[in-house]
């Protein structure tokens, strides 16, 4: 797994974008006391359960390899 540029970044706007995404689906709303951890996970579920993004084989699924799978989808938008 190659680490993108500005992947900080993009999983930041991927979050936000998730949040708005799953909010305007009504499946979900996250409270501010929401960590970004719980965010990254629900917000991973959401889009390979929409068959927005593939999913990771579950084996190899961990906050670090959904993170940047979120920064791809993140880079993708717009």
């Amino acid at each position: 797994m190659k680490k993108l540029k500005n992947e900080k970044e993009l999983v930041k706007k991927a979050i936000a974008a998730g949040v708005k995404y799953g909010e305007k689906r009504g499946v979900v709303e996250f409270e501010a006391t929401d960590s970004a951890t719980e965010k990254v996970e629900y917000i991973y579920r959401l889009l390979v359960h929409d068959k927005v993004i593939q999913p990771i084989p579950e084996d190899q699924v961990s906050q670090l390899t959904m993170r940047h799978k979120l920064a791809i989808w993140a880079s993708r938008l717009d």
